[in-house]
């Protein structure tokens, strides 16, 4: 199961308006929160950077949280996409030139994410979804712990769609992979991960789409050094 670790989120204040994906994600967090308190426990917990580096997967993220002198680890969870599911969000992806580009840009596009649900296929999480465990020893699910990282995640969201492809069992490379075997022409052999070709997943993609990660990924890190400042 491959794993991506975001570094620590810094400590930020105030509110913002963040993008359109990242406030349907938050919208989950807080059907997902048992009330109110809890959920601007979790908040004030996400904003004084008391997360720590977390690591999505396919299905989950892990990490930290500090609270006064304790520490606590929290997993939390969301469904992977079914095969079919994840083969008919990638192929919507290529159906229209601009999508992939706009992904990999931080973007995720309204009319994307409409053709995805009129597809059947649930890309954005709902409250019921949100799964979450944790080492503290609150009895409710999710505790304020889990509530701050389901909210960082929102906030790496944000900057990132492909997080939340990741957690939907599409890592970034996967996507990129899946979107190049849709492109070659049939019959074509394809280069598989590890099988002593002369590229891995990650290089058995379009020199295009290689060009174009490679300028997305700079000018995203330079808007990337405060990235939250909206919020």
């Amino acid at each position: 199961m491959n794993g991506t670790t975001h570094p620590r989120l810094p400590a930020r204040r105030g509110g913002g308006t963040g993008t359109w994906w990242s406030k349907a994600v938050l919208r989950a967090v807080e059907e997902a929160a048992f009330g109110e308190k809890e959920l601007r426990a979790g908040r004030a917990l996400a904003r004084a950077g008391a997360v720590g580096a977390i690591t999505v997967t396919e299905g989950g993220a892990v990490a930290a949280v500090t609270e006064g002198q304790d520490a606590f680890t929290v997993e939390v969870t969301v469904p992977v996409l079914a095969e079919d599911d994840a083969a008919a969000f990638t192929e919507l992806v290529a159906s229209e030139s601009g999508r992939i580009g706009a992904l990999l840009a931080g973007q995720l596009p309204h009319a994307l994410v409409e053709s995805v649900e009129e597809a059947g296929v649930e890309l954005l999480p709902y409250g019921g979804e949100l799964g979450s465990a944790c080492t503290c020893e609150a009895w409710l699910d999710p505790c304020p712990h889990a509530l701050a990282v389901l909210t960082q995640l929102a906030w790496l969201i944000q900057a990132d769609p492909f997080v939340l492809t990741h957690l939907r069992g599409l890592s970034r490379e996967r996507v990129l992979r899946d979107l190049h075997q849709l492109r070659q022409p049939a019959g074509e052999p394809t280069v598989a991960a590890g099988s002593g070709g002369d590229s891995d997943a990650t290089d058995d993609v379009d020199d295009l789409v290689v060009a174009e990660d490679a300028a997305v990924r700079a000018a995203r890190l330079l808007r990337l050094e405060s990235p939250f400042d909206s919020w």
